[in-house]
């Protein structure tokens, strides 16, 4: 048994996709609920926010587990498998366990090091576990992943990243621009979030004379310009259809919806323009930068900068990615062990049995033999037995807590059908159940 993760982020597919996979809490039960009913899933959890919908599993068969997901969330979503598959990703084994992981820690998030997401983590673990959909398996990656969450934060500055990639953004805008400051220039946000509200925070103290701000749900750009206002710096909301108007009256222009569309585009360009893309999947259209006087810079080219660099930021995503390497490799070290566990048990029980069997038949050839030379024959056969296995037993216990070889993977396998191989793929790579029983044919 062991966990599989089948999943879409912000990252892997667009926020108009996403919405049509959220879940609320009533949904959420109900899918888990059914997926813990398919034959091949035993343990079931949901992670469900804005920018990614993840279903953890504890299945017996990988494949089979990967397509009674993807049915159960076609069915739950209205949305066919095909277009699922072009969209969802698939981790198992070791490479669930890194995910999870990586998402508690805020390292796959669009803001880098943001910690609403363990957050969010525990309270899909807990839902889980109070409805009864999550048993020993995930209760064991859960707990670690938010070891290791809490572990990246205490112990690096990660949490600092998402500011500044805002930083380091208007840091090159500045550059591109050859000034100083944003004194004396006007700016447009598009997007409410995360990001949008740091880029705002971070105009405002460059002391940018006045901002623009659009977004698809307006009370949300409205809270967000009465918080600039507050700091001293003017703010003007507009619709968001309205943008492009807008574009034509700012010398910067800072995108961070995650559409999933393009929110400008070279049509909406009408003159020079500083623009900022903080979004994943991207915001701004690459061709605008083929127009004159425009610039462009993304979160790719920012990600790739920062990470790079040896800068404190490119430290701290280093000592964090050093901190889950440790905390996959300890919660694998456990999962070997725990796993070959009941093997041994198994083959000391059968062993016992045996040695049972070959006493009774040694008393029933041997009828004048008595009680207490019996009892000695006995024990000294179960001694034996207890010697051969020992040595065996310990040593199989220990190379499953530090083996990393293939063939010692293999030899458990072979000796004890248990699962350990690691798979992180894409969900359209697979195929399909049908397709590989044909080919047995």
């Amino acid at each position: 048994m062991s966990v599989l993760v089948v999943g879409m982020s912000h990252r892997s597919a667009p926020v108009a996709l996403l919405e049509r996979l959220s879940m609320d809490a009533a949904v959420q039960e109900e899918t888990a609920t059914t997926l813990v009913e398919q034959p091949s899933l035993s343990e079931a959890m949901i992670i469900s926010t804005c920018n990614r919908l993840e279903v953890y599993a504890v299945t017996n068969s990988f494949h089979s587990g990967v397509e009674d997901i993807l049915r159960v969330l076609s069915a739950t979503s209205k949305v066919g498998e095909p277009e699922l598959r072009t969209y969802l990703y698939v981790r198992y084994a070791d490479a669930a366990a890194e995910h999870m992981m990586t998402v508690a820690a805020g390292l796959d998030s669009m803001v880098v090091g943001e910690q609403q997401i363990i957050g969010q983590v525990r309270s899909s673990y807990q839902d889980a576990a109070r409805r009864g959909t999550a048993g020993p398996g995930l209760h064991a990656l859960a707990q670690s992943a938010l070891h290791a969450g809490k572990r990246v934060h205490a112990e690096t500055d990660i949490d600092d990243a998402g500011a500044s990639m805002v930083t380091l953004a208007f840091d090159e805008a500045r550059r591109i621009m050859g000034v100083d400051d944003f004194r004396g220039k006007t700016a447009l946000i598009l997007g409410a979030g995360a990001m949008a509200s740091l880029s705002a925070t971070h105009l405002g103290r460059l002391g940018v004379d006045k901002l623009i701000i659009a977004n698809r749900t307006r009370s949300r750009a409205e809270r967000l310009a009465e918080h600039s206002r507050e700091a001293g710096v003017p703010a003007e909301v507009v619709d968001f259809n309205a943008r492009a108007g807008a574009l034509a009256r700012v010398d910067i222009g800072v995108s961070a919806t995650a559409s999933g569309e393009f929110t400008i585009t070279p049509e909406d360009i009408s003159g020079p323009v500083m623009l900022a893309d903080l979004s994943l999947p991207r915001d701004i259209d690459d061709a605008v930068a083929a127009r004159d006087g425009v610039h462009l810079v993304n979160i790719e080219y920012l990600h790739k900068t920062m990470l790079e660099g040896d800068t404190e930021d490119s430290k701290a995503h280093r000592a964090a990615e050093a901190i889950l390497a440790q905390e996959v490799e300890a919660f694998s070290t456990q999962q070997r062990v725990r796993e070959v566990g009941p093997a041994v048990a198994q083959l000391r029980r059968a062993a016992n049995a045996v040695t049972e069997a070959e006493l009774e038949r040694l008393r029933s050839r041997v009828p004048s033999l008595g009680d207490e030379e019996f009892e000695q024959v006995s024990r000294t056969v179960r001694r034996v037995v207890d010697k051969l296995l020992h040595t065996p037993t310990v040593k199989i216990k220990e190379l499953a807590a530090t083996a990393e070889t293939v063939s010692v993977e293999t030899a458990l396998e072979e000796l004890f059908g248990i699962e350990t191989a690691a798979v992180a793929v894409n969900a359209a790579q697979l195929p399909r159940l049908e397709e590989m029983h044909t080919k047995e044919k």
